[in-house]
């Protein structure tokens, strides 16, 4: 899914409605407690006390009072209402950029002078159950990097403050000198991809801007694909299979043309998108994995395993993909930004203009196949007390050159189309295919339920490819597993709608 989706996990519906459970009990407790504070006034008033009992008790008071009376009038002369320093704010990033951001906070603060932010880096294998511990906890940060395959899950359980009022602000409000200072815009749709804004959008409202931005491109041998007649990624799926064919023969039997884990949903899933399946079916309630479209895909997907083209493995049997690259043993695999790096690092000096990347073939010719919409957004959190703060430090490291410097420290992608306009990203070839796929990226399904199916269809393709079921019979599995996954939440949706009938009723 992107780079945080690998290490992500979603809350099972028991485990979702156990939060929920938690915190519907603290509003009911503290409703208790609010209401034994309203009866022990109310039988004080009963009770008339007499005056030599009433004077003693007025004569502490007064004194409370005058002291308070004293302390408004020392704030007011010497203006200690502010005294108490610049906002601070709660700021979690996970992984490599919680790391680098810090120095990007720097200059925001050198600009803000009146906030300081408090950067706590998460691991990415730690960072779902603590963001789920502090809203249980209501400790949430202020803002927080989050993987956009969790906005749903995090939308879900209103943890996260909707965006489209400061949106609105954000739009009317920016200057044509900040713009020709920063190099930015007015924070809206337009300056980001616009299927990478999608995934932060829930019922039409939004609720995290993206941060950077990871999609999946080919990653291909150049000589081995010129040697089968190639000089370039065809654009269509039977131009790519003719192609894959070529190189099969051209290679023998020990090496095939592409490899496509057997134990990953992603080639599977990018299939079926691109052949204009939805995955899911009634308001994402069921699964569409019998559907004509997703058929399509997985008939494509399993015919490149049956006729030897793709290798039936999964990557923990590969020792070693950079080495089994850099030998021939396959010549594409389809992966994501972070290994424009790695091929660098470890593929040999004489292979370095061997390899090269292209955007993914679709199954209409003319016309871009769509890859996964993935990276990571910032989102504020509605417990927050700093939300124009906050969301002064969103639009800050949204800027263009902001984001470029980012994309110096840390590699990932920007999500600001601006940015890509730049020297440092358009000089690079191999970053360029990102670039172009980036136009063409669609959401998964925006459901917190999403990872869990995406799983199962991970584990019934691998069935089907080893020949353990029919492929008929691992799409019917594949529609009944979504069909449990989601009884919950039909179950919510369907009450929704009866209350919303009653409700409607004169």
């Amino acid at each position: 899914m992107n780079g945080p989706a690998r290490h992500s996990r979603v809350v099972s519906s028991a485990e979702w409605l156990q939060v929920i459970g938690s915190i519907g009990k603290s509003r009911v407790f503290g409703s208790i407690g609010r209401s034994r504070v309203l009866d022990s006034v109310r039988s004080s008033r009963r009770t008339t006390p007499s005056p030599e009992i009433a004077a003693s008790a007025i004569l502490p008071v007064l004194a409370v009072f005058a002291v308070f009376v004293v302390l408004a009038v020392v704030c007011l002369t010497t203006g200690c209402a502010r005294s108490s320093g610049p906002d601070v704010l709660r700021f979690w990033a996970m992984g490599r950029e919680g790391e680098v951001v810090t120095e990007l906070i720097r200059d925001f603060e050198a600009e803000n002078p009146d906030i300081r932010v408090d950067v706590q880096q998460l691991p990415w294998s730690a960072a779902h159950e603590k963001l789920l511990t502090a809203f249980v906890g209501r400790s949430t940060p202020d803002l927080a990097q989050l993987g956009n395959t969790w906005v749903s899950e995090f939308a879900a359980m209103r943890a996260l403050q909707p965006l489209p009022p400061r949106l609105a602000v954000s739009a009317s409000t920016a200057s044509a000198s900040t713009a020709s200072a920063s190099g930015a815009t007015a924070l809206d749709s337009t300056g980001f991809f616009r299927g990478i804004w999608r995934t932060n959008v829930i019922d039409n409202v939004c609720y995290g801007i993206p941060w950077y931005v990871d999609t999946r491109v080919l990653f291909y041998r150049k000589d081995i694909l010129a040697a089968a007649g190639y000089d370039s990624i065809p654009a269509s799926w039977d131009d790519w299979r003719t192609a894959m064919q070529a190189i099969r023969r051209r290679g023998g039997p020990d090496r095939y043309a592409i490899f496509l884990p057997i134990n990953e949903w992603l080639a599977p899933v990018v299939l079926g998108l691109q052949a204009g399946s939805p995955l899911l079916a009634d308001d994402a309630t069921r699964g569409a994995f019998r559907g004509a479209e997703f058929r399509r895909a997985f008939d494509f997907l399993l015919g490149l395993y049956r006729d030897g083209l793709a290798p039936p493995v999964s990557n923990n049997e590969i020792a070693n993909m950079y080495q089994e690259f850099a030998r021939g043993y396959f010549a594409m695999h389809i992966t994501g930004p972070w290994n424009l790096g790695e091929f660098r690092r470890r593929l040999p000096p004489e292979l370095q203009d061997a390899w090269g990347t292209a955007p993914l073939p679709g199954p209409v010719p003319g016309v871009p196949g769509v890859s996964t919409a993935g990276g990571s957004s910032l989102v504020l959190f509605r417990e927050s007390k700093h939300q124009e703060a906050a969301w002064r430090l969103v639009t800050y490291l949204s800027r263009p050159d902001v984001q470029l410097r980012f994309f110096e420290l840390t590699g990932d992608l920007p999500a600001r189309t601006e940015a890509w306009a730049d020297p440092r990203l358009t000089a690079d070839r191999n970053l360029a295919a990102f670039g172009r796929q980036l136009q063409n990226v669609t959401p998964t399904p925006k459901i917190p339920e999403w990872e869990l199916i995406a799983t199962r269809v991970q584990e019934r393709v691998e069935l089907a490819v080893r020949g353990a079921v029919l492929p008929d019979s691992a799409l019917a599995l594949l529609d009944r597993d979504a069909e449990q996954i989601l009884a919950k939440r039909r179950w919510m949706m369907e009450k929704n709608r009866t209350r919303a009938v009653i409700t409607e009723r004169p």
